[in-house]
């Protein structure tokens, strides 16, 4: 065996073996227990970053590990290839996107498999073959005929940058969730899925989620928003139209003082058209916020409509304004406006001078007061008629039942989850198979699958779609549609996919009743509200078409955290900021690491800090895997991302980290050498003190790995590595008890590694001729008898300080820890002239003497 460790010798070595071998291929038997592991798929930019690594690396870590608990382990690998990025690039490089994006897919899959990534990569996909999006075109067309995607007018939230329209998932503080741009209002016709069909189930279905994060149940729960409450119709004065709303607040009824519209509300827009002013303040609610955290922090301002609405119990006229902080998309577009009770609708009221009616005062008559800002708790109802005395719930049900027997109002519930706009208007994603009749009827495609032209030079003025007459333009009349899917589309099923990627009679066959639900998925968190909702809901519409056997495709989900690293830059005289990469920056630390300062390697001069945040291109701070792996190998980059924190917390980078992860391996890398020709004649003798003491440090160790394994915190799986090989030091291999427990502890050691740095571990265990192929040996199992011990060591305090170390026999009793605990020479010292009132004896730990 070299005594050298060669780590791309090595590497090189393990993959040529896995790939010969098909060691990762999966394939069903009916007779083995299956586990699906499965990491979000990445979009093909071009290279992998670190959070990309990352998460590959915490899924691989698993696969592999439930491969050595003897699963049947499926671990897949795609490309969510379409979308906007690749347009973007194409039209800088004037290029088709489908050439830019398949070349990435080449460059990345070459980097996954440096890293000794143990995917079957029989079952690839790529979101933009027809063979796979076909399936999602043919689905559509069946929720077509269920009546479950139609095609409306809607106020959508338009990116004036990609020219496309956006899900409301997809606008971040106002803005477009990949451009940035200020989002706009405009009303379109375009597709949508009533997912909200399913917002009932999707909500129910949290609860049997055990495997998720409470954070990310909780955010689906507050984003479906279930609410309890009353619908009912205000009159409009002078006329025989109502005007209805929901509010979940019908105890707050009788201090209504007006009622306010969404500046889109058919209302409003008729009265514009008379009213140059009401016109203009439409126009500038077109470019607001369409978020509702937005909508709370915005200043809140309205256009008086000059009409009246009735109010459905006391039959007095209200106005009605025309308000920025109402969204035409939720409810019916329309709020009562309780300003005493509101906090919104009490800015409003602030503004313009509109009277504030309180009607709810504490229970307790504690502080209610509406000078500074709305009373918003539940208490009990004052001026409000008949209502009067009444608590909150109770008004509840008082007000509805009043309403009601009138025909004014009824219960409803309600949810803030809107259906789905799936309609994009880009070029670079699956054609919508839908085709527009002469008389101006709709039908879905019947010859699937409409390809998209991947010919085309994108010239970022719309989607070229519309100008192909070759692609939109039918016999007899008919217009093929030009939208695209939104790309979350292709997502939300590319899981159910790997199970029967060569399928091709049916979007799924039998094999995915055998997969699915996938046992084990990693990504991050932000993706809790987008990707994993649409996935929850496209998993049971494919359960609707009998394609699937269970409700939900991800039993447990892992987010892991972001990797993040110092930031550094300088700033000119216009406070335009140049980020440096932490690698050019020399820093300066005082004695206890504290952070001093920095300065640019290239010319000495100052640098700011600016923080530790996510890497990301715009801050310049991440770090080249690839430059990582070609100076440490990839057993090295993945032992360091999984050592330095637990899965779900942030990794703050650091270059020492890297370098002692390297050295970990080079150490167990030396010791394995040092004795392997010595382990090949290891025979049983008897164990010495220090065999002893080694073997009971390493089932120790093993006894938390495994445990560590069981719930996922691999960081501290390879502290007990190294704990175990500290361990094996000790040792002589030239002693045969030595040899005997060296192989012993290193076999230990080299299948704890396997899922985390598998290539030295499977090149070390069969130099070390402990089998063919680790990945298949049995998993190791504590030896009980290896932690029984003879003597065991107690630390002594006196009044809570320690004062001394005694040792006793295993089977000493509490007389005897207690007494040899007393006669301890620095003890008595600190109990001269006191009495002893209590000891207390923690077993196996510590004695603490209490004196007075």
């Amino acid at each position: 065996m070299q005594s050298e460790y060669d780590p791309a010798a090595i590497e090189t070595a393990a993959q040529q073996y896995w790939d010969a071998n098909r060691t990762f291929r999966a394939l069903e038997d009916p007779g083995r227990e299956k586990f699906y592991c499965l990491s979000m798929f990445p979009y093909p930019s071009g290279r992998l970053h670190m959070g990309h690594v990352r998460n590959y690396t915490i899924g691989d870590v698993i696969a592999r590990y439930q491969r050595m608990l003897g699963k049947n382990v499926l671990q897949p690998m795609g490309w969510d290839a379409f979308g906007l990025p690749a347009e973007n690039a194409a039209i800088k490089q004037g290029i088709p996107p489908s050439r830019w994006t398949r070349a990435n897919i080449e460059t990345m899959k070459g980097q996954l498999a440096r890293l000794g990534f143990g995917y079957d990569w029989s079952r690839e996909l790529a979101t933009c073959d027809p063979d796979y999006y076909r399936w999602e075109q043919w689905l559509f067309t069946r929720l077509m005929e269920k009546g479950l995607a139609y095609r409306a007018k809607a106020t959508v939230n338009w990116d004036p940058v990609d020219q496309t329209v956006l899900a409301n998932e997809q606008v971040i503080d106002g803005r477009g969730w990949r451009s940035g741009a200020i989002v706009e209002k405009r009303e379109i016709e375009q597709w949508s899925v009533r997912i909200t069909a399913y917002a009932q189930e999707l909500l129910d279905a949290i609860d049997s989620l055990a495997g998720w994060p409470e954070q990310v149940r909780t955010m689906q729960r507050n984003w479906i928003g279930r609410s309890e409450g009353l619908y009912m119709l205000f009159g409009i004065e002078g006329s025989d139209e109502v005007l209805g709303i929901y509010t979940t607040r019908p105890d707050t009824v009788m201090g209504v003082t007006y009622v306010a519209v969404a500046a889109e509300h058919p209302l409003a827009c008729a009265r514009a058209e008379h009213d140059p002013e009401l016109a203009a303040f439409i126009d500038e609610c077109r470019r607001g916020g369409t978020s509702e955290a937005e909508l709370e922090t915005m200043e809140k301002k309205g256009q008086r409509l000059g009409l009246n609405a009735i109010h459905p119990i006391t039959g007095e006229p209200v106005p009605i304004f025309a308000a920025n902080f109402v969204l035409m998309g939720y409810g019916t577009g329309a709020v009562m406006a309780v300003p005493a009770h509101d906090q919104r609708d009490w800015e409003l009221a602030q503004r313009y001078g509109i009277p504030k009616r309180q009607v709810i005062v504490a229970a307790d008559g504690g502080d209610s007061g509406i000078a500074t800002g709305a009373y918003v708790d539940k208490g009990v109802l004052v001026d409000s008629g008949p209502f009067d005395g009444l608590t909150s719930e109770q008004a509840f049900d008082a007000i509805a039942d009043w309403l009601a027997e009138r025909g004014r109002g009824e219960q409803r519930v309600n949810f803030r989850l809107r259906d789905w706009g799936v309609s994009r208007q880009r070029y670079w994603g699956c054609p919508i198979p839908v085709i527009h009749t002469p008389d101006g009827g709709i039908r879905p495609e019947s010859d699937l699958p409409v390809r998209l032209p991947e010919d085309l030079v994108v010239d970022g003025s719309g989607s070229p779609l519309k100008r192909m007459e070759t692609f939109s333009n039918l016999p007899e009349g008919e217009i093929r549609e030009t939208d695209t899917f939104d790309t979350f589309f292709e997502s939300s099923w590319y899981y159910a996919r790997y199970c029967s990627a060569d399928c091709d009679t049916a979007m799924l066959d039998e094999r995915a009743r055998y997969w699915l639900p996938v046992d084990q998925y990693i990504g991050g968190v932000e993706h809790a509200v987008l990707h994993l909702l649409y996935a929850r809901f496209f998993h049971k519409l494919m359960r609707d078409e009998g394609l699937v056997d269970c409700d939900e495709p991800f039993a447990r989900l892992l987010t892991q955290g972001m990797v993040v690293a110092e930031t550094w830059y300088r700033e000119d005289a216009e406070g335009v900021r140049t980020w440096y990469n932490p690698a050019e920056v020399e820093v300066s630390r005082d004695d206890k690491g504290k952070l001093l300062g920095g300065v640019l390697k290239a010319d000495g001069r100052a640098v700011i800090f600016g923080g530790v945040e996510k890497m990301s291109k715009s801050k310049n701070n991440g770090v080249d895997p690839e430059a990582l792996i070609e100076r440490y190998g990839a057993d090295t980059v993945r032992l360091y991302t999984i050592f330095t924190a637990p899965p779900e917390q942030s990794l703050e980078w650091s270059d020492e980290g890297v370098e002692g992860a390297a050295r970990f391996l080079r150490r167990l890398w030396t010791l394995a050498a040092g004795c392997a020709e010595a382990l090949q004649s290891a025979a049983t003798a008897d164990a010495d003190d220090a065999v002893t003491a080694a073997r009971r440090e390493i089932h120790r160790a093993l006894k938390k790995a495994l445990f560590d394994y069981e719930r996922q915190q691999f960081n501290t799986v390879v502290s007990g590595c190294m704990t175990m090989v500290n361990a094996l030091y000790k040792l002589d291999a030239g002693k045969p008890a030595h040899a005997a427990t060296l192989r012993e502890g290193l076999g230990i050691v080299l299948r704890l590694l396997a899922p985390i740095a598998p290539h030295l571990a499977h090149h070390l265990w069969r130099e070390l001729e402990l089998g063919d192929d680790v990945l298949a040996a049995p998993w190791p199992r504590v030896d009980e008898t290896a932690l029984a011990q003879d003597i065991v060591r107690y630390v002594v305090q006196v009044n809570g300080k320690v004062r001394g170390k005694v040792q006793v026999p295993a089977d000493a009793g509490r007389d005897a820890i207690e007494a040899a605990a007393l006669a301890d020479a620095n003890v008595r010292r600190f109990t001269a002239g006191k009495a002893v009132h209590k000891v207390i004896v923690v077993p196996n730990k510590l004695v603490n003497v209490v004196a007075k």
